[in-house]
């Protein structure tokens, strides 16, 4: 069992910068990828970016390529995400996730994770 525990959002400004920080239970973090996924109001949740086990892999939606940034602390059992330049359309609930199947890169698809945060609201407003 594994519980994801995100922090650090709230209401910003647009072109404004929130860093959203994962901490994880257990003591093989260092074997999962991880990713970040979003659900805007009325919209299905989204795919943002994942990291891989060592960090060395990541992988961004479109939309966020440029502005955002995902890291890992194996030694803390966190995985980061910072936010730059936001746009009132990055507003959502934010998730992180997990998967412990031992793959390398961190997956793309909601079904390839097995473990999930409770989310963080991010609202950004024009």
């Amino acid at each position: 069992q594994v519980q994801l525990v995100e922090s650090g959002g709230g209401l910003v400004q647009a072109g404004g910068s929130l860093r959203l920080s994962c901490v994880a239970s257990g003591r093989t973090f260092s074997r999962y990828g991880m990713g970040w996924f979003r659900q805007a109001p009325g919209k299905e949740r989204e795919f943002v970016v994942a990291i891989s086990r060592s960090g060395g892999s990541t992988n961004y939606a479109d939309s966020v390529k440029g502005r955002f940034t995902i890291s890992r602390d194996n030694a803390k059992n966190t995985v980061y995400l910072q936010m730059n330049s936001l746009k009132p359309e990055d507003t959502a609930v934010y998730y992180c996730a997990a998967d412990t199947s031992g793959s390398y890169y961190g997956p793309k698809y909601e079904y390839e994770y097995d473990y999930w945060g409770q989310g963080t609201q991010v609202t950004v407003s024009s």
